[in-house]
C-alpha cells in the first residue's frame, strides 16, 4: 500500500497539483476545478476583459496574438483547461509579493519578442474612467473568426468573408451615462440584442408601418436615446431582409445554382454576424458571471455598442443592398446585379462583393468550362446565357438548336465574349453530331500547361483551336471550296461553254409548251452536254449533284419558263447551303437563264439578218424593212450587252471575289455563312430581285417580252419575204423551160396573175409588216426610257451607273427629254455636289 500510495504521489497530476498548492499557497487546489461548461472562448474573452479593466490593453493584444497562434500549432489538446488555469490563477489574491511579481512578469510580461504586438492599438491611463481601447485589442481572437479578414492573411481556397467586428476602433470609450428612472441601460442592450437577431424585446417592437424597430412610446427614455437605440436597431432591421430573403430562396430549387450559391454567401456573412452577437451577449453578460469584479466603468453601453456596430451595419447595408437588387432575378441576371457593385470606391465592400461574386459565379464557371471543352450544356434551371432547343434537328443544328439569352449573359462577360463562347461548344457538337468527327482539341491541354492564362486567353485559346478544326473538316472532309464553286458555275452560269452547248441542246424542246416536257428527257439532254464541254472535267461527286428541276407551270408558260438546273446538297454543308439560299439560288439562276436567252435570241437574229440580207435583194422593196430591222436589233444588241456586262462584272464577279477573300481568312463557321448570306443579298439586290426592285424588274421583263416579240416578227417577216422568193424563183425557172422547150414563156392570163401576186405581197405584206415593227420599235423605245427612269432613281448607285452605260450618248435622252432629261441632270447635279 505504501508503494502504491508513492507511486501516486508522483503522477504528473500529482505533481502539478503540488506545484500549484505551493505557488499559490493554498492547501486545497481543487477549488480551481472548473465551475461552468469548457468554452476555450468564452474563457479566452474573460481573461482579456479582465486585462482590459486593469488597464492593460497592449497586454490583452498580446494574449489574443499568442492565443491565436497556440491554437495554429495544434500542440496542446486541453488548451481550456490551461486557460481556465492561468484566468483563476490571476482571479486568486496572490500570498506574497513574489508570487503576484511572478505571475505579472512571466505571463503577460511587456518583454515580449516584437512580432507579438504587430495589431495595432491606443494605450490609455491604466484604472481611468476615460481610457481609449481599439477593437483589434479587445476582438482579435483566432476562436471566431473575426479579425481572419483583416489579417489579410487566407489559407483556403474559398476566401473567408470578413468579420462583422469593427476593424478600426479609435474613437473613445466615453463613461456611462446616467441610467432613466423607469427604463435602464442594460434593459435597452438587452432589447437591442434580441432586436440584432430579429426578435421583439420588452421595450423595442417592431413597427410594421415605419418598417422599422422603435422603442416603446410609454418607455420614460430621453430622446437622444431613443434616437440611438433607433439606429442601432437598424441591424435588426437589415438584418431581417436578408434572413428572409436566404429563408425564402434557399429552399426554392428554381432558384438555381446560382441563386443558391449566392444564399449560401448570404448565410455565409449572416453566420459572422451571429459570431459577432454572441461576442456582444459575452460582453453584456460579463458583470453577472462569477469570480469576476465589477467592471461598470469599462462595460458595454449603449454608444459603445454605437462604434462596434458600424463595422456590422456597413456589411448588412450592403446585403441588404444585394438582397433588393437581386430580387426576381436568377442565374446570369442575378451575377450582374451583384457584378455591377464591384466598383464601390470603398474596399472593405469591394472585398465583401469579390467574395459573394467568387461562391456566385462558380456555378457559372463550372457549366461554361464544361461547355467550351466538352460541349456539354447540363442547364436544368436555364440559368446559363448558353440556351439549347432539344426539339431542333441535327440539319438546323448550327442555325437553330443553340443561342445566347442575353439578360443571362453576366455584366462581366462581353458580347464579343459571349459569342466565342457559344461559338466554341456549338462547333464541338456540330463536328460530333452533324460532321460525325470526334477528334479532340488540343486547347484543353493547352490550357492546363500554362495555368497563368486569363479567362480571356481561355475563351480565345479554345475558340480558335475549335472553331479551325471544324472548318478544316469542312473543307478536306466535305469539299465545301469545290461545292461553292460548282454553285458558281452552274446556278450563276460561270461554265459559258457548257450554258451555251446547253441552250443549243434545249433550244427545241423548250420551244414547246411547257406541259408537253419531260424531265427525264431534259435530264438526258444535260448529261449529253456534261459530256460534251469542259463540264466533264469536273469532281463525279459535284456532277452527280447536278440536276434538272422544273418551276410551278403557269398558263401560257413554255419550256424557257419553267427549266432551272438544281444542285442537291446534304450534310454539313447543307448548313451553309440551306433551303432558303437555293431558293434565292434558283431565283438568280432564272433571271440569268432569261437575260442569257435574250442575249441567245439576238444572236440568232443577228445571224438571220446577215443571211437574209443577201437572200432577199431580188426584192428591192424590202429594204426598207430590213433596215428597219437592223436598226432596232442593233439597239437591243447594246441594251442586252450592257446588261449582261453590267450583271456577269459589276454583280456577280465582284461580289464573288469577296466572297472567296472572306471565305480565306474565316476564323469561324459563322463567319462563312454571313459572308456568303451578304453574297447571295448583293447578287439579289442587285440583279434587281428583291422587293424593293420589283418594278423594274417587271419593267426589264417587258423589254425581255418584247426582244421575243421583234424575233417572232422578223421570222414570219422572213417566212412571208421567202415564200415570196420562193414564188419568184418557181415562176422565172417556169419561163426558162417553156423558153428552153421553144414555147412561149407565159400566157397573158399566166402574167397577169404573176403581176396580181407580187403587187398583193407589195400592198399586204410589207405594210403590215412595217407597221407592226413601227409599233414594236416605239414600244421597246417606251419601255427603255422608262426603264431609265427609274434606275436613275433608284438607291443603289450602281444601278444608277448602269442608266449612264445604257444611255452614254445620250440617245434615249435626245429622243425623250420630258421624261429623261431632269432625273438625269438631277442625278448627275447631286453627284458632283
Amino acid at each position: 500500500m505504501a508503494s502504491s500510495s508513492e507511486s501516486t504521489e508522483s503522477t504528473p497530476s500529482s505533481l502539478l497539483k503540488r506545484l500549484c498548492c505551493q505557488v499559490t499557497g493554498l492547501s486545497d487546489v481543487n477549488k480551481f476545478a472548473p465551475a461552468v461548461e469548457e468554452d476555450e472562448f468564452q474563457v479566452s474573452e474573460k481573461i482579456k476583459r479582465q486585462l482590459v479593466r486593469k488597464g492593460r490593453e497592449k497586454d490583452a493584444a498580446i494574449f489574443s496574438e499568442l492565443h491565436r497562434k497556440l491554437k495554429a500549432q495544434g500542440v496542446l489538446h486541453n488548451r481550456w483547461g490551461v486557460l481556465y488555469l492561468l484566468m483563476s490563477l490571476s482571479d486568486t489574491a496572490p500570498s506574497s509579493k513574489q508570487t503576484s511579481s511572478f505571475i505579472n512578469s512571466s505571463l503577460f510580461s511587456k518583454g515580449l519578442p516584437a512580432y507579438a504586438t504587430s495589431t495595432p492599438f491606443h494605450g490609455g491611463t491604466r484604472g481611468g474612467r476615460d481610457m481609449t481601447l481599439t477593437h483589434s485589442a479587445l476582438y482579435s481572437t483566432g476562436s471566431s473568426g473575426i479579425s481572419s479578414i483583416h489579417s489579410g492573411q487566407h489559407t483556403d481556397t474559398t476566401p473567408v468573408p470578413q468579420s462583422f467586428m469593427p476593424s478600426n476602433l479609435k474613437s473613445a470609450l466615453v463613461p456611462r451615462t446616467p441610467e432613466s428612472d423607469e427604463v435602464n441601460e442594460s434593459e435597452l442592450l438587452k432589447d437591442l440584442m434580441y432586436a440584432f437577431q430579429g426578435i421583439e424585446g420588452r421595450w423595442i417592437k417592431f413597427n410594421t408601418v415605419k418598417d422599422g424597430y422603435r422603442i416603446d412610446s410609454q418607455a420614460g427614455i430621453p430622446k437622444a436615446v431613443r434616437q440611438l437605440v433607433s439606429k442601432l436597431a437598424e441591424c435588426g432591421w437589415l438584418y431581417n431582409k436578408t434572413k428572409t430573403y436566404v429563408t425564402s430562396w434557399s429552399t426554392d430549387k428554381a432558384f438555381g445554382l446560382v441563386g443558391q450559391s449566392f444564399c449560401a454567401a448570404l448565410h455565409q456573412e449572416l453566420t459572422e454576424y451571429y459570431r459577432f452577437i454572441t461576442v456582444m451577449e459575452a460582453q453584456l453578460q460579463h458583470e453577472q458571471d462569477a469570480g469576476f469584479e465589477d467592471s461598470s466603468n469599462t462595460g458595454l453601453t449603449l454608444r459603445r455598442l454605437a462604434v462596434w456596430t458600424f463595422d456590422p451595419l456597413v456589411r448588412l447595408k450592403v446585403l441588404a443592398a444585394l438582397v433588393d437588387a437581386c430580387k426576381g432575378k436568377k442565374g446570369g441576371a442575378l451575377a450582374s446585379a451583384i457584378y455591377s457593385y464591384i466598383q464601390h470606391g470603398d474596399p472593405f465592400v469591394r472585398s465583401l462583393i469579390k467574395h459573394t461574386l467568387t461562391m456566385v459565379f462558380q456555378p457559372v464557371y463550372a457549366t461554361l468550362v464544361r461547355w467550351i471543352y466538352d460541349g456539354e450544356l447540363e442547364d436544368t434551371y436555364h440559368e446559363f446565357f448558353v440556351a439549347s432547343d432539344p426539339t431542333v434537328n441535327h440539319d438546323r443544328l448550327w442555325h437553330d438548336k443553340y443561342s445566347l439569352r442575353k439578360t443571362m449573359i453576366p455584366s462581366c462577360i462581353s458580347t464579343e465574349q459571349a459569342r466565342r463562347i457559344l461559338l466554341t461548344g456549338k462547333s464541338i457538337n456540330f463536328l460530333r453530331q452533324v460532321c460525325q468527327d470526334r477528334t479532340s482539341t488540343a486547347a484543353e491541354t493547352m490550357f492546363t500547361q500554362d495555368s497563368n492564362n486569363d479567362f480571356q486567353d481561355m475563351i480565345d485559346l479554345v475558340y480558335k483551336e475549335t472553331s479551325q478544326n471544324l472548318l478544316t473538316v469542312l473543307h478536306t472532309k466535305y469539299k465545301f471550296m469545290d461545292h461553292l464553286k460548282a454553285m458558281r458555275r452552274y446556278l450563276l452560269l460561270g461554265q459559258g461553254d457548257f450554258i451555251r452547248h446547253l441552250m443549243d441542246l434545249l433550244e427545241e424542246d423548250l420551244a414547246k409548251p411547257a406541259s408537253n416536257l419531260y424531265l427525264h428527257n431534259l435530264t438526258g439532254i444535260l448529261e449529253m452536254a456534261i459530256r460534251a464541254t469542259n463540264a466533264q472535267y469536273d469532281d463525279a461527286d459535284t456532277l452527280k449533284r447536278l440536276d434538272v428541276r422544273l418551276l410551278e407551270v403557269s398558263p401560257g408558260d413554255t419550256g424557257w419558263d419553267v427549266f432551272s438546273l438544281d444542285y442537291h446538297v446534304d450534310g454539313p454543308i447543307r448548313t451553309v447551303f440551306t433551303p432558303e439560299s437555293m431558293i434565292l439560288y434558283l431565283q438568280v439562276f432564272n433571271f440569268l437563264w432569261r437575260a442569257k436567252r435574250m442575249e441567245y435570241i439576238l444572236a440568232m437574229i443577228w445571224k438571220n439578218q446577215i443571211s437574209y440580207a443577201k437572200y432577199l435583194k431580188p426584192i428591192p422593196e424590202l429594204n426598207k424593212i430590213l433596215h428597219q430591222c437592223h436598226i432596232l436589233g442593233a439597239e437591243m444588241v447594246h441594251f442586252i450587252q450592257q446588261v449582261q456586262y453590267y450583271i456577269n462584272f459589276e454583280v456577280i464577279e465582284c461580289s464573288w471575289d469577296i466572297l472567296l477573300t472572306k471565305v480565306a481568312e474565316a476564323e469561324d463557321l459563322d463567319y462563312i455563312i454571313a459572308a456568303h448570306q451578304e453574297f447571295q443579298d448583293t447578287v439579289i439586290a442587285r440583279c434587281l430581285l428583291d422587293d424593293k426592285s420589283r418594278v423594274i424588274l417587271t419593267q426589264l421583263r417587258t423589254i425581255f417580252d418584247l426582244i421575243i416579240q421583234f424575233q417572232t416578227a422578223q421570222s414570219q417577216f422572213y417566212q412571208s419575204a421567202e415564200h415570196e422568193i420562193a414564188c419568184r424563183e418557181k415562176f422565172n425557172k417556169m419561163k426558162d423551160k417553156r423558153t428552153e422547150e421553144g414555147e412561149w414563156a407565159l400566157t397573158e392570163a399566166e402574167s397577169e396573175e404573176e403581176s396580181n401576186r407580187k403587187e398583193e405581197f407589195l400592198n399586204t405584206v410589207i405594210p403590215s409588216t412595217w407597221a407592226q415593227l413601227t409599233v414594236l420599235a416605239q414600244s421597246y423605245q417606251d419601255m427603255v426610257q422608262d426603264f431609265l427612269v427609274m434606275l436613275t432613281s433608284h438607291a443603289d448607285v450602281n444601278l444608277r451607273f448602269l442608266s449612264f452605260r445604257l444611255d452614254f450618248n445620250e440617245y434615249y435622252k435626245c429622243r425623250a427629254p420630258d421624261k429623261l432629261r431632269s432625273p438625269l441632270m438631277y442625278q448627275r447635279t447631286k453627284r458632283v455636289r
